[in-house]
Order: C-alpha cells, then sequence, then structure tokens
C-alpha cells in the first residue's frame, strides 16, 4: 500500500477568537447590532459544528443501492444524485427537442462594479437566437451572476482526485460543508445542466492567456465527470486510505459527459485566443465530448489593441465574427441531430485506453 503523505494543513481547530472574527464578519452592517446576542448564540452554534466536523448534518442510511447500504449519507448529496440521474435519463431519450447549454463564461456584467454588459454575454445570445431557429431547446448558463447574486459560488476543486480517483465522487461530495460554512454551492445544479444537454456551447473571453476565473472554477469542478466515483460508501465518504486501496485494485474511469458535442467560442484583445481555444478543445476531448466541426471551435480578437473602452462598439463592426459565432451554433446543432440520430459517433469510442485516467 502506498504511503499517505501529510502535514501540510494547519492545526485544527482554530482559535475560538479567530472564528469569532470569522464568523462576524458577515454582520459588519451596523444594522444587525440590534440582533447582537442572537448571532453570539448562532456563533456558539457555529462553533460546535466547526469543531465536531459537522460536514453533513442531515444523513439516512445509503440504501442497498450502494456498496454499503448501513453507510449515513448526505441527503443533500443524495438529492443531487437523484436530479443528475433524471436528467441523464432525459439526454438518453430519443424523445423530445435537441438540447444545447450554452455557457456565458465571462465574470462581468451590468449588475455590478463594471456596469456594462459582457462581450460575451452578446455573443452568447447570438447563439441562443440561432439555436432556437433551429429549434434546439437552449439553457443558458450565465457565469456572470457569480458576481452579482446574493449568494452565488463555486468554491474550488479541492483536487481530491490526486490523491485517488475513487475519492473524487460524482456528483461531488466535497460540498456543501456546513461545518466550514461551504454551502450555497451552484455545482449540484450545474452538474444536472450538463448532463441534460445533448450539446455544449462555451464562450469565454481570455483573461491573462485563459478562460475566464468563472470558467476555470466550473472546469475544475467538472473533474467528477470523468472517472469520478458515483458510490461514496466503497471509500466511506472521504478515507483517502481505502480510495487509494480501491484505486490499486482497479479503475474503470466513467466518462459521465462523453458523447456530447461540443462548440467554442473564444474572444479576446491582444493575445492568448488560440492558445485559449486549444486548452478547452483539448478538456472537452478527454472527457469523450466530441467536436462539432473545424467551425465550431471559434477564437478571434475584437478590437484588436483598440481601447476597452470602445470594445463594445468594434463587436457590432465586427459582422463577420457574428456570422462565425452563428455558424458555431449550427454546427453544433446539426452535431446533435447527428448523433442522437446515431449518425455520428465519436470514431475511437471503442478502443480501450492502454492508460487509462
Amino acid at each position: 500500500m502506498t504511503k499517505l503523505r501529510t502535514g501540510q494543513a494547519p492545526p485544527f481547530p482554530i482559535p475560538r477568537k479567530e472564528f469569532t472574527v470569522r464568523f462576524h464578519q458577515s454582520y459588519a452592517d451596523p444594522a444587525f447590532a440590534a440582533e447582537a446576542e442572537a448571532i453570539a448564540r448562532l456563533e456558539a452554534i457555529a462553533w460546535d459544528a466547526y469543531k465536531e466536523g459537522r460536514k453533513a448534518p442531515v444523513t439516512v442510511k445509503a440504501g442497498k443501492a450502494f456498496h454499503d447500504p448501513s453507510y449515513d449519507m448526505s441527503v443533500e448529496w443524495l438529492e443531487a444524485r437523484d436530479r443528475i440521474r433524471a436528467a441523464e435519463k432525459r439526454h438518453g431519450s430519443k424523445r423530445g427537442r435537441s438540447r444545447v447549454l450554452v455557457v456565458c463564461g465571462s465574470s462581468r456584467n451590468d449588475g455590478t462594479c463594471p456596469g456594462e454588459m459582457s462581450k460575451t454575454f452578446r455573443l452568447a445570445k447570438v447563439i441562443e437566437r440561432t439555436l432556437s431557429t433551429a429549434r434546439v431547446e437552449v439553457d443558458l448558463l450565465d457565469l456572470s451572476r457569480l458576481t452579482s447574486d446574493f449568494g452565488r459560488r463555486i468554491y474550488p476543486c479541492k483536487a481530491c482526485v490526486s490523491t485517488a480517483q475513487p475519492l473524487c465522487h460524482w456528483p461531488c461530495s466535497c460540498y456543501p460543508n456546513h461545518s466550514l460554512n461551504q454551502v450555497g454551492d451552484w455545482m449540484n445544479e450545474i452538474y444536472e445542466r450538463w448532463a441534460s444537454a445533448h450539446g455544449v456551447i462555451l464562450c469565454t473571453p481570455v483573461n491573462w492567456y485563459h478562460a475566464s476565473s468563472s470558467m476555470k472554477l466550473m472546469i475544475d469542478r467538472l473533474v467528477c465527470a470523468d472517472g469520478g466515483n458515483p458510490d461514496p460508501t466503497l471509500t466511506q465518504g472521504k478515507d483517502p486510505k481505502l480510495a487509494k486501496k480501491v484505486e490499486l485494485a482497479g479503475w474503470d474511469y466513467p466518462k459521465h459527459l462523453a458523447g456530447r458535442a461540443y462548440g467554442l467560442v473564444i474572444h479576446g484583445d491582444v493575445a492568448g485566443t488560440d492558445d485559449t481555444r486549444k486548452a478547452l478543445g483539448d478538456w472537452l476531448d478527454w472527457m469523450g465530448l466530441i467536436d462539432a466541426g473545424a467551425q465550431a471551435k471559434l477564437d478571434r480578437y475584437i478590437g484588436y489593441y483598440e481601447p476597452y473602452a470602445t470594445s463594445h462598439d468594434a463587436l457590432d463592426r465586427d459582422k463577420a465574427m457574428q456570422e462565425e459565432a452563428r455558424n458555431v451554433a449550427r454546427a453544433v446543432a446539426r452535431a446533435v441531430a447527428d448523433i442522437r440520430a446515431g449518425r455520428l459517433k465519436a470514431p475511437d469510442r471503442n478502443l480501450e485506453r492502454p492508460r487509462p485516467k
């Protein structure tokens, strides 16, 4: 058995005074002062939950569908799993209209500090209208709501998979973690939306030679869709030693989102569009999604080396790019139709990977 390496984590628990300071940061508005005693009582409850590690305070027995029926399973995780399974069933049905998930990856919108919508959102709306004309059901996921919605968040991936693949559960079971106040995670809804879709189009600006931070948060948390463990009882939740043992005994690395079509729309102002397009395409290829052709993978500059202040005007003038974005939508719509009709399949789908991961 390989050795478990430890010693990085800070001492637990943090001092009570430090915990109290952090807890009260959420109530800095003087309007909360009238409820100081009530907040103090809540802080005492939160401290107990933290030091006792009550990550999932509401559980039920896993039941016979799992490796260990007696395991105390998080009710929230089970609910997320059930929604994803229902979404997978909708995805597999031959009935109904095709569904394409369009992801707006910019963190900018006019409901927060920038005060203006993003060019990414405008391009996503061009794609949405084009798909709707093709009688495709569109699910527009606007990740900028992370910056403008109250309590909307995507927590970072903890890289459980790097300890052992079975430790990474599908869907992710790292969150919510009530003892650490890591709640309100958006990903359980996002997993469901990916699972339901027949195709996906990612739209993102280039932020420092890569996709936006909002897009990257979502991407990292989708690691559980590629090889993730659908049965947390196999690892008794988050037992790293047991997870290593399970992986070393043989793991099949299931690809939970394989077979969906994809397209990309990447835009920048001076550099990095081609690298970002390649990085996102490589990721989706690895996940087993099927690209919808050369015209479905677009990277362009809008107002090359022109002022940011006039970048929307530059997009207005760039009729060719707007039409290229429409072609991304058309290509994905065609690919989805062909996949659902059995005319398009990944050529390497039946090849066994000599080094699966």
